[in-house]
């Protein structure tokens, strides 16, 4: 299964702003997946 490509809009669908994305990035020291994304998004 493909997962989506991480985007600006996806980001914002899952109600988070670009400076939580970007938190979210330096604690895991990479880009999450989707799937991370979608449970960073429930956390926040």
């Amino acid at each position: 299964m493909t997962e989506p490509a991480l985007t600006a809009e996806l980001i914002a669908d899952h109600g988070l702003t670009p400076e939580e994305y970007q938190r979210i990035e330096a604690i895991l020291g990479r880009a999450p997946t989707y799937t991370e994304l979608g449970i960073f998004s429930v956390m926040w």
